[in-house]
């Protein structure tokens, strides 16, 4: 598989910074924008949220951002048709993160043809276990260049974290720590024999170290141990501060980097 997510960390293998934002947050029209100011501002990667209302893995923060998203109006269709022309002003790798029930109702087969036709690159599911994905999925995502990416966690054993990255084209999530999304308790640079451990497993998919990333550095640690970071709760709260889109994001992804 040949895409942009590959092409990235080829031509950039290390301190990647990949930030997640809800589609439809703050306001409906939004996705777009924000999609263009992070790739403005130097991010390397881009997780667009599908917002459910059941988000298990998410804390409160991109629980509530879902909640306001889905009363905005946000669908899979309407991301899709706001995503439409996204190739014509940005080359960044992008990739939906969400539930796996909204996409059975919007038909797998389906939403795999439509990300590949608006110019996705990999698709985030935390709740479609491994077998189901090899059994029904695989050849779909394949057929449409989509990379799927899995989670693993400090409790996954070996062999699962090598059959996850058999099956896993892209990069491997890895969730800093047993929690869910939001967590500032610094579980995140702390769990270093997990990512030692990880890294000595020579697995063929870079590492990116996902929940509990929030600022400078949380996230210039976890760039120690993995290919680079994944921030989203702390990136949807400065998302709503007073002032512009223009000016929270800037200010927010420049304290990350510099």
């Amino acid at each position: 598989m040949d895409n942009r997510i590959k092409t990235l960390f080829e031509r950039k293998p290390q301190g990647l910074l990949s930030v997640y934002f809800t589609a439809g947050y703050p306001n409906l029209d939004d996705t777009v924008p924000i999609i263009l100011e992070l790739e403005k501002n130097g991010v390397d990667l881009i997780e667009v949220g599908m917002p459910f209302s059941d988000p298990l893995a998410d804390g409160p923060t991109i629980q509530q951002s879902s909640d306001v998203a889905l009363k905005n109006g946000m669908t899979i269709q309407k991301l899709f048709e706001q995503l439409q022309d996204i190739r014509k002003h940005t080359h960044i790798p992008l990739v939906l993160m969400g539930y796996l029930n909204p996409v059975m109702q919007y038909g797998v087969e389906r939403f795999c043809q439509k990300a590949n036709e608006v110019g996705i690159d990999g698709i985030i599911l935390p709740d479609l276990p491994l077998s189901d994905y090899v059994r029904e999925y695989k050849a779909i995502f394949e057929r449409n260049n989509l990379s799927k990416i899995f989670l693993i966690t400090p409790q996954t054993p070996e062999q699962r974290i090598r059959e996850i990255d058999s099956h896993t084209n892209g990069f491997v999530y890895m969730v800093s720590s047993a929690s869910t999304t939001g967590s500032t308790t610094g579980q995140a640079v702390v769990n270093t024999d997990y990512f030692q451990r990880v890294g000595q497993m020579g697995l063929r998919n870079p590492g990116m170290i996902g929940f509990g990333i929030h600022d400078r550095d949380t996230f210039s640690q976890a760039c120690h141990h993995a290919k680079g970071a994944i921030i989203g709760s702390a990136f949807i709260k400065a998302l709503a501060k007073e002032g512009t889109l223009e000016e929270n994001i800037e200010t927010f992804i420049q304290g990350i980097k510099n």
